[in-house]
């Protein structure tokens, strides 16, 4: 049985106005081709046809370039929120309509990353939820003191933490919405721990591969720049 995929595109981007006053997010283009046919192009690269896409802010732009999804090689559903859901909340639309275990994500993700390997992590691992994570770091521009009682122990010269973060890619099992609040909103996060504090195994999985949110204008500018570099790249390897 193929994995189905969740994705959720109803946010207002609001990080990204002025521009997303005119379109959705998830249908900013980079290169020549939308966020969310990427996405679902990378979908169908590992198999998963079977789409569903959770709409709100200006979701007709998105239905009207999705259509159906046939003329991407896929099979696009769509529920819509009649109040904003967050990113877990939509998953009460579709109810009875998924199988488990579940691919969802949210919809303005830039990414190469495979998902079979995802998928085939949680099921080894027997996992509830597998969160997909990405290293990510920061770079403190001060010297940092390490202190007992005041006196120095430890000078760290503008050091660099790396820590994991929510990529917002998620495998979910169809148990896990035994949990989901029966109605309103409920972000990814909320669920995951309700998921958690029931005892409920939840695994992270570390994307080796590129991943870009584009919550930001620097965000989606280097996610255009990426996306010409591939561009190129296959026209070389083409040529």
């Amino acid at each position: 049985m193929s994995l189905q995929a969740v994705l959720m595109c109803g946010g207002l981007g609001t990080r990204l106005r002025p521009w997303s006053y005119a379109i959705p997010k998830p249908l900013f283009p980079v290169g020549e081709r939308s966020v969310l046919e990427r996405l679902v192009e990378r979908l169908r690269l590992h198999d998963i046809t079977e789409i569903y896409v959770s709409l709100g802010y200006k979701g007709e732009h998105i239905e009207v370039t999705l259509k159906d999804g046939h003329h991407l090689g896929v099979n696009v559903q769509y529920v819509r929120e009649t109040e904003p859901l967050g990113t877990a909340g939509a998953l009460n639309l579709l109810r009875g309509r998924l199988r488990s275990p579940f691919l969802m994500m949210n919809g303005d993700l830039v990414t190469r990353l495979d998902f079979k390997k995802l998928c085939a992590f949680h099921q080894e691992h027997g996992a509830e939820i597998t969160i997909g994570t990405k290293h990510y770091e920061v770079q403190v521009p001060y010297g940092v003191i390490e202190d007992v009682d005041g006196r120095v122990t430890r000078l760290h010269e503008k050091p660099t933490y790396v820590s994991r973060i929510n990529a917002g890619i998620y495998v979910v099992n169809l148990s896990a919405l035994d949990l989901l609040p029966p109605q309103g909103r409920c972000d990814a996060p909320q669920l995951i721990q309700a998921v958690m504090d029931a005892g409920r195994p939840v695994y992270s999985y570390l994307i080796e591969e590129y991943w870009l949110d584009m919550g930001r204008i620097e965000d989606y500018e280097k996610a255009n720049r990426d996306v010409q570099r591939w561009m190129e790249e296959d026209d070389q390897r083409d040529g």
